[in-house]
């Protein structure tokens, strides 16, 4: 923790439908973890205050979840959209914040190093700080009838991910402005931009990964079984000497 204090804001309303879950996403399993519960307890390493948008009726369950991380973790009920629930959980900080880590309960597995390194950056004199890693696919525009326009240069392309972090005037500036002129953003960063303010962008993480898909699940669960165990084999090997 530091003297100028960083909160952590997870937007965790999202449906699930995409990853064919029978409850949000937030509160799918991996290894035995909710994926919120994976998110916040990372944050909880490094902000000294959480705020969790959560899905209609999941609120109370959400925070009992939560209720033994090392810091404050306020939950409150999400809105519409992505930037709806972020704003509102905004609106939810402490006075004396002044860094803000946006955080999506869907790439749970970014690592604390990860995290410390944007709150690092912000600390620095940066107003904001998104992590990337460069895209290797080739990207194609394509028409109304999907038929190819062009062929994108991606040696300038990168494909974001979260913990976003920002100053948290600039952060409440971009989505007061959102929410005047009704603009939604894909991402926090895209409403920073708007605002004309510079986007750091830092590398990111492969852990870091997206889980959007009943694919991504699959492959954070058989990850999670491989680390399992290699961590018996390690511990009867070590029986042994």
């Amino acid at each position: 923790m530091t003297s100028a204090l960083s909160a952590g804001v997870i937007p965790a309303a999202g449906s699930g439908e995409r990853l064919g879950a029978k409850r949000p996403k937030a509160l799918v399993k991996v290894g035995g973890c909710t994926l919120i519960y994976r998110a916040a307890s990372k944050l909880s390493k490094v902000v000294d205050e959480i705020v969790v948008a959560a899905p209609v009726g999941y609120e109370a369950k959400i925070a009992k979840s939560l209720r033994k991380l090392s810091v404050p973790v306020v939950v409150i009920t999400g809105g519409r959209s992505r930037t709806e629930s972020v704003s509102l959980a905004l609106g939810q900080l402490t006075p004396g914040i002044r860094y803000v880590l946006i955080h999506d309960a869907a790439r749970a597995f970014a690592p604390i190093s990860l995290i410390r390194k944007v709150l690092q950056m912000l600390q620095g004199g940066e107003n904001a700080v998104v992590p990337a890693i460069a895209v290797t696919d080739t990207i194609k525009i394509v028409d109304e009838n999907e038929h190819v326009q062009s062929t994108v240069n991606r040696e300038s392309l990168r494909a974001v991910q979260t913990p976003q972090g920002f100053a948290r005037a600039l952060i409440d500036r971009a989505h007061e402005e959102a929410r005047l002129n009704e603009l939604i953003g894909t991402d926090d960063a895209s409403l920073v931009e708007m605002l004309g303010a510079t986007v750091l962008i830092i590398p990111g993480d492969e852990r870091a990964r997206k889980i959007t898909t009943a694919s991504d699940l699959l492959h954070y669960r058989n990850l999670k079984q491989k680390m399992k165990q290699n961590v018996k084999r390690s511990d009867s090997k070590g029986g042994k000497v």
